[in-house]
């Protein structure tokens, strides 16, 4: 097909996905038999229907944008497979499928990084290998559950094992991106084409969130405060890169934390521990639009500089208009500014945080996991003006820069998509709690507790305007000191890459080497053994061992001898 054909094509299949999940009735399922199990390919509620709202937008949205952005026929045709995957992983009803698609999402994904070539490469081999290892911990976990409820569904058991429940958390929680086990997000993210980098940004991590969901439906504080600490994580090693796509890589494990908390407190408090999810399941819908437009404009800045180094760039917001004021967008929308997508469901995840009360609570009576979502919002705000400053204010473009073009027509369609959502469900919000899970909890709240749903209220506006001062002050306060820990602090990685890299290759070194030492005794006794029987005298003259062989058998007819003589002559005296 035409390039254009095809990219046009694919949109259209993606559109089908997004009307698909906006009309398909609440509890349509699709079951069939394979080998002796029962298996639900298709399983329509209210998480589903939501996660399948979202993919098929975005991904129309990315199809446009990789058509602009000169992306090769491969890598849409692997970003298509890779989303079919995905949108079977959100609709499967029960673990077996879940499995299946799971491992198609890690192959389809590492394909679309591996095809890109050069440094992408090894990237998508230490991808490969990490989701090969969460895949396979997550099949245990399967296995174990299904030995112990003999039932592959969702709904076999309120609870898991507890081996599985750990096989489980550890499995997801690689692709979610745990603390530790992250690493491959910023590694992988900014190596591929720009194109495949929005893919990738969006569904690999938010699929495990709505997975883990899944797994824990009663959430968990452990869960919770696990998104605590990696809201906090994330955006202290964002506020220390240089690398646009690396720095958005740290803030998806950063996101990714307030949609963990917000599901770890499912069922902690009552109705507000369903508030907590629906806010954890707006933050996912909404990340998933933001995340990919800022993957978006910055791909972008990078297309047309051709760096992936800020501070070699600055002075371009006159250069490229377009692209400031998408930025602009998506940056208020993951910051959370009044007006945008991500200040609403920000909002529910920190509000549902305040009513429950939690284990450890400090300062002025707000819980640590309050504290720590908290101080992930400033750091988020010190991230965007960081990542804002260096590329569009930060000195004047320089004269090669001055001359570049911006964004292309169709680059800003599928920016624009996304962008108009992001407004329009900070504006429009009522739109945005309707689309989520437990809406009708939301809206019994919103009666005795208008106040928590109304993001236009005071309260919440101050706490928005406190957030986005202490964003300012911070970043232009520890701009130097931040700085200087870009150079001198490094992430796990630095440990965590080095130890599997040479473990790794000393293990094939060891193998090897052991393997080549077995060949070659083996070849060589072989030889040997066909030599001396084809080759006897001449193969035992050679080893200098015909003189021993013949002294040898003298020694022996003498002995013989002697003893012939000494039986002979016993038998004549008797």
């Amino acid at each position: 097909l035409p390039r254009a054909v095809g990219h046009a094509l694919a949109a259209s299949a993606t559109a089908f996905v997004f009307a698909q999940a906006w009309l398909a009735p609440d509890g349509t399922h699709l079951t069939t038999e394979f080998l002796g199990f029962s298996v639900v390919f298709l399983n329509v509620d209210q998480f589903s229907a939501m996660m399948g709202l979202v993919i098929g937008f975005l991904a129309t949205a990315a199809v446009i944008y990789a058509y602009s952005s000169d992306a090769p026929r491969w890598l849409t045709s692997f970003a298509l497979l890779y989303v079919a995957s995905t949108v079977g992983t959100v609709y499967a009803g029960d673990w077996l499928s879940v499995i299946f698609f799971w491992e198609l999402m890690a192959v389809t994904s590492t394909l679309l990084v591996w095809q890109y070539g050069g440094e992408a490469v090894r990237a998508g081999y230490r991808y490969a290998i990490v989701h090969g290892i969460g895949g396979t911990i997550l099949l245990g976990a399967v296995v174990v559950h299904f030995a112990a409820v003999e039932s592959f569904l969702f709904t076999a058991e309120t609870g898991i094992h507890a081996t599985a429940a750990v096989l489980a958390a550890i499995g997801i929680g690689i692709n979610c991106g745990f603390i530790f086990l992250h690493t491959w997000i910023p590694d992988t993210y900014p190596r591929p084409h720009i194109a495949a980098s929005v893919f990738l940004s969006v569904f690999t991590t938010k699929t495990a969130v709505y997975v883990m969901y899944r797994a824990f439906p009663e959430g968990g504080w452990w869960l919770a405060y696990l998104g605590g600490f990696m809201a906090v994580y994330g955006v202290f090693f964002a506020l220390l890169q240089y690398d646009p796509r690396r720095l958005l890589s740290y803030h998806i494990q950063a996101q990714v934390g307030y949609m963990l908390a917000g599901i770890g407190l499912a069922t902690l408090g009552g109705e507000w521990g369903q508030f907590a999810v629906a806010g954890g399941f707006a933050h996912l819908f909404n990340n998933v639009l933001y995340k990919s437009l800022l993957f978006m404009v910055c791909g972008v800045v990078i297309y047309r500089t051709g760096s992936n180094y800020i501070k070699e760039m600055g002075g371009l917001w006159k250069v490229m208009p377009v692209a400031f004021l998408v930025y602009l967008v998506g940056a208020a929308s993951i910051t959370a500014v009044p007006g945008f997508n991500g200040y609403v469901s920000k909002g529910l995840v920190l509000d549902a945080t305040e009513q429950i009360s939690g284990n450890y609570p400090l300062l002025f009576g707000y819980d640590l996991l309050w504290w720590l979502l908290m101080i992930g919002a400033v750091g988020t705000f010190m991230s965007f003006i960081k990542l804002g400053y260096y590329i569009f204010f930060h000195g004047e473009a320089s004269p090669e820069h001055r001359r570049l073009d911006d964004a292309k027509p169709l680059q800003t369609v599928g920016m624009g998509l996304a962008g108009v959502a992001c407004v329009a469900l900070g504006v429009v919000y009522t739109a945005q709690l309707d689309l989520l899970p437990f809406a009708e909890t939301a809206h019994d709240l919103s009666n005795p507790y208008s106040y928590y749903l109304d993001p236009l209220q005071f309260g919440h506006i101050e706490k928005a305007a406190v957030l986005m001062t202490a964003g300012f002050v911070g970043f232009f306060g520890l701009k130097r000191p931040l700085g200087w820990l870009a150079h001198h602090m490094r992430d796990v990685d630095a440990v965590l890459h080095p130890a599997a890299f040479y473990a790794g290759r000393g293990a094939v070194w060891g193998v090897t080497e052991l393997w080549a030492a077995v060949d070659r005794v083996t070849m060589r006794t072989a030889s040997v053994i066909m030599t001396t029987a084809m080759h006897p005298r001449e193969t035992l003259a050679d080893a200098g061992i015909d003189a021993e062989i013949r002294s040898g058998i003298g020694r022996s007819v003498l002995i013989l001898t002697l003893a012939a003589a000494v039986a002979l002559f016993a038998l004549l005296l008797g």
